[in-house]
């Protein structure tokens, strides 16, 4: 045992003392036990080894921390404990593990040698063979230990589950930064060298390939939102901006009939004298003079062939071909569904004193722009055959296009003065 024990006032060695005896029965010895510690009996009884031992008084052990050790009896081989293979020697006047002199063992007085014992309180060396530096370290370093300590969280497993989840990220994303790594990314960048400088700033400097490519995309993509701002111009605020000249043109019209300021006659180039109406298309649009596309076209008015060499009549001359010319497309598009006139739909044209109604009779749906016998006082295809008072409609053909022309033809069918009210194609 590794323990010191108190000696007793008698002087007497530890090797001729006998422990846990008593006098009588029922005396405490040192394990505070009856009877003797190593199962002696009582006073002239047989000792512990088995030998009639002299009564003696019993040795009582203060009460330290370091006796509660004794108060267990060790285990017992042949003929009781055995203390000569011990710690404390074995021999007359061995050395302990202390070094100290014992006097005669324990075990060699009181019998036969009991085997060496299998559990001890002191320290022992290792019986196998003792690691070497080769193969590896057999304890974790403190960082290791550390590492893992914080790694390892406590608790049960919502400890562990928060714990994987502060490292993996709240929904299983990228995991968080250690403060080691974000330690390192504040920590400011060492300068570089000259050399390494320039060649960072020569690789992030674009090439010429690339510059190139760039200027293209940049023309491509500036040119595709210019070509879309014009076709938003054509098909959308021209319409607009016509409408509102054609349809403040015709209120000045009116208003000049009414104040009877204009009469029939010539009028000059771009003047209104005449409102068209086709009840079918739901049409209602100013006529004026000439087919200039900046004065009368584009303003959303419809035109008059009055200049040579494709004059033709008036409305209220007692024969000829009274020709009109309109956008199909675009900038008011008066003329845009023409082609869905059937023979027998009326075309009226109102002027100062009079209202002209004509009746639809043919349609050419396609012809070359340079076929202008189609304006002729008895029109080439129309099936007319004998001068009259006819009307001819023009207009681009297909759509968005001017490749060729649409015509369609009539023939007028009645001449209602202003003063008998509306004809009945304006009524109904």
């Amino acid at each position: 045992m590794t323990a010191l024990r108190p000696e007793r006032e008698s002087g007497t060695p530890y090797a001729a003392q006998a422990y846990g005896m008593s006098g009588a029965p029922g005396a405490p010895g040192v394990s505070g036990v009856s009877g003797g510690w190593y199962g002696g009996e009582g006073a002239g009884g047989p000792g512990p080894y088995g030998a009639p031992v002299e009564s003696a008084e019993p040795y009582r052990m203060p009460a330290e921390p370091y006796a509660e050790p004794y108060a267990a009896p060790y285990p017992s081989g042949a003929g009781g404990p055995s203390y000569g293979s011990g710690a404390y020697g074995s021999g007359a006047g061995a050395e302990g593990a202390y070094g100290e002199s014992h006097g005669e063992p324990y075990g060699e007085s009181h019998g036969a040698p009991a085997p060496a014992e299998e559990e001890t309180m002191a320290l022992r060396v290792p019986s196998g063979p003792r690691p070497s530096a080769a193969d590896g370290p057999t304890a974790a370093s403190p960082a290791s230990r550390v590492a893992s300590a914080s790694s390892v969280p406590s608790g049960g497993r919502a400890a562990r589950r928060k714990a994987a989840r502060r490292r993996r990220g709240r929904h299983g994303g990228a995991p968080q930064a250690s403060p080691g790594a974000a330690a390192s990314q504040d920590r400011p960048a060492e300068p570089l060298s000259r050399l390494e400088a320039r060649r960072r700033e020569r690789a992030r400097r674009p090439s010429p390939a690339v510059v190139a490519s760039r200027v293209i995309g940049e023309l491509f993509i500036t040119t595709g939102v210019l070509m879309l701002l014009f076709v938003t111009y054509q098909l959308w605020w021209t319409n607009v901006r016509a409408h509102a000249q054609a349809g403040s043109e015709a209120h000045h019209l009116q208003d000049d009939w009414a104040s009877g300021r204009r009469n029939p006659g010539v009028f000059a180039p771009g003047q209104g004298f005449a409102i068209l109406h086709i009840p079918k298309l739901d049409v209602v649009v100013p006529i004026a003079e000439g087919i200039s596309k900046t004065k009368v076209l584009d303003k959303g008015m419809v035109g008059h062939y009055g200049e040579a060499p494709l004059k033709t009549a008036m409305p209220d001359a007692r024969t000829g071909n009274f020709a009109l010319a309109g956008h199909r497309n675009t900038h008011g598009e008066p003329f845009r569904y023409i082609n869905r006139l059937q023979p027998g739909d009326a075309v009226v044209v109102e002027t100062q004193d009079t209202y002209y109604v004509y009746k639809v009779a043919s349609t050419l749906p396609v012809t070359p722009p340079s076929n202008t016998a189609v304006l002729d006082p008895i029109p080439k295809g129309s099936g007319f055959t004998r001068p009259g008072r006819y009307i001819t409609l023009t207009t681009c053909t297909p759509e968005f296009t001017s490749k060729y022309r649409l015509i369609v033809w009539g023939k007028m069918v009645e001449e209602r003065p202003r003063s008998k009210g509306k004809p009945d194609a304006l009524v109904s």
